[in-house]
C-alpha cells in the first residue's frame, strides 16, 4: 500500500496569506469644502466687478463684487478665505494621508521623503505659474502652492507628534512673529511710500503702533528686498504691487497646523462630527483676531497674513468645515454636493486649469462661436455669461478626469 503525503497544510503554515491593510476611507465634507474653495477661485471667470461696473445702482451685482475681490487692506470677503481654507485643509488632510500610508506599511523615512519632495515640487510649481508671463523665470514666494510648500515639512513632523506639540508650535509662531514685526522700526514721518510701490491716495495708512504693518514698510518687505534680489531678476526687487511677502509662510504655516488640529478631531471623532469643538475653535478664532484688531495690538490683513489673520481666518475655516460637516455627515445631504466633490478630488487639477487654461478657453470660444456669442443677455451680463461657460467647461474637464480616475496628486 503506497502512502500520500499531504504537503498543503505544511505550505499554507509556511506561507500565511497576507492581510490587506485596512482602507482610510475619505471624508466627503472635506472634499466638497475643497471643492467649494476651489470653485471660488476658479469662478474669478464670472468677472463680476465688470457686471458690477455695468450695472452701478444695483446692490445685488455690488454685493456679488465685493465677495469676488480682495480687500484691499484691512478687512475681509469671501474671496480672502480662498487661500486660508486652502491651506487650512492641507492640514486636516494631513492625519487621514500619514495613517493611509503607515496602513499601506510605508516608514516614516520614505513618508518624510515624500513630503519633502511634495514641498519641491510646490515651490517650484508656484515658480512655474508666476512665471508663464516673464520673460524669464521669476522666483517670487508668495503664490498659494510656494507658501503651502515651504511650511509642508514642518507640518508633517508636528503630524507625527502628540497635540501638545502643535499648539505649541502654533504659540510661538504667532507670538514670534508678532513680536518680529513689533520690534521692526517704523519708518519716519518723511519716508516716500510712494518709491514702494504704495500709490499716493492709498487709504490704509495705520498710525500708532499698528504702523508696524503698513503696506511696503514693514519687516517682510525688508527680508524681500534682500532675499528676493539674490535671484536672477530683470529688474532689482523693490516691492510687491499687492502687498505680498514670503515670510507669510510663516503665519501660513499656522494656518495649517488649525487644520492639523480639525483633522485630528474628526478621525478621533468618526463616524460622528466633533461639531462643538470646532464652533468653539471658530468663534474663539473669529474673537481673538477681531480682538486685536481693534485694539491695535495687530490688524486682520489677509495679504500680510498678520498672527490676527491667522486667528481670524482659521475661525472662519473651523465655522466652514463645521457647515459643510453639518449638511453632509449630520443631515445626509450628499447627492447636491456631486460637482464639488468633483472639483475637491482634484484640487491641484483644478488650481492649475484655472490658472493656466483661461486665455485658451476664452479665446477658443472666440474664435469657433465669434465674438458677439455671449451678449444674448445684453453687454452688461456678457462677461458673467462668458464665464459661466469657460467654468463649465472646467469642470466638465475635472467631471472626465474624475470619471477615468485621473487624479493630480502631488
Amino acid at each position: 500500500m503506497q502512502t500520500v503525503l499531504e504537503p498543503v497544510a505544511f505550505a499554507q503554515e509556511s506561507k500565511p496569506t497576507p492581510q490587506p491593510a485596512p482602507r482610510v476611507p475619505r471624508n466627503v465634507a472635506v472634499d466638497v469644502y475643497r471643492g467649494f474653495v476651489m470653485l471660488l477661485m476658479m469662478a474669478e471667470v464670472l468677472q463680476l466687478s465688470r457686471v458690477a461696473e455695468a450695472f452701478p445702482t444695483s446692490w445685488f451685482w455690488k454685493f456679488l463684487a465685493y465677495n469676488q475681490t480682495h480687500v484691499a487692506w484691512a478687512g475681509c470677503s469671501l474671496h480672502d478665505l480662498i487661500q486660508p481654507s486652502f491651506s487650512f485643509l492641507v492640514g486636516v488632510a494631513l492625519p487621514y494621508s500619514i495613517a493611509s500610508r503607515l496602513a499601506k506599511g510605508a516608514s516614516f523615512g520614505k513618508l518624510f521623503a515624500h513630503a519633502l519632495w511634495r514641498s519641491l515640487l510646490l515651490i517650484i510649481l508656484g515658480f512655474f505659474l508666476r512665471s508663464t508671463h516673464s520673460a524669464q523665470t521669476y522666483f517670487t514666494f508668495e503664490d498659494t502652492l510656494t507658501q503651502i510648500g515651504l511650511g509642508y515639512p514642518f507640518l508633517f513632523l508636528l503630524g507625527f507628534r502628540p497635540p501638545r506639540w502643535q499648539w505649541t508650535a502654533l504659540a510661538v509662531i504667532l507670538t514670534g512673529y508678532w513680536l518680529a514685526w513689533a520690534l521692526y522700526p517704523v519708518p519716519g514721518p518723511g519716508f516716500d511710500y510712494q518709491a514702494v510701490g504704495v500709490p499716493s491716495d492709498w487709504q490704509h495708512h495705520y498710525s500708532g503702533f499698528a504702523a508696524h504693518w503698513n503696506k511696503n514698510s514693514n519687516l517682510g518687505n525688508a527680508f524681500d528686498q534682500w532675499f528676493l534680489n539674490l535671484f536672477p531678476r530683470g529688474t532689482p526687487f523693490v516691492a510687491n504691487e499687492g502687498g505680498y511677502l514670503t515670510l507669510s509662510f510663516i503665519p501660513t504655516l499656522g494656518t495649517m497646523i488649525l487644520g492639523l488640529a480639525a483633522g485630528r478631531w474628526l478621525r478621533a471623532a468618526a463616524p460622528g462630527i466633533p461639531m462643538k469643538r470646532f464652533l468653539i475653535a471658530g468663534a474663539i478664532g473669529i474673537a481673538a483676531g477681531l480682538l486685536l484688531h481693534f485694539s491695535g495690538i495687530c490688524p486682520v490683513v489677509k495679504r500680510i497674513w498678520t498672527p490676527s489673520w491667522t486667528l481670524f481666518s482659521g475661525g472662519a475655516c473651523f465655522l466652514l468645515l463645521a457647515g459643510f460637516s453639518w449638511v453632509i455627515d449630520v443631515k445626509g445631504y450628499k447627492k447636491w454636493a456631486f460637482p464639488l466633490v468633483v472639483i475637491g478630488m482634484n484640487s491641484i487639477a483644478a488650481y492649475l486649469i484655472a490658472e493656466l487654461l483661461r486665455d485658451f478657453v476664452t479665446e477658443s470660444f472666440r474664435i469657433h462661436l465669434g465674438p458677439d456669442a455671449f451678449q444674448f443677455f445684453g453687454t452688461g451680463l456678457e462677461p458673467f455669461v462668458q464665464g459661466a461657460a469657460v467654468l463649465f467647461t472646467y469642470w466638465l474637464i475635472l467631471f472626465w478626469m474624475y470619471r477615468r480616475k485621473l487624479y493630480l496628486k502631488i
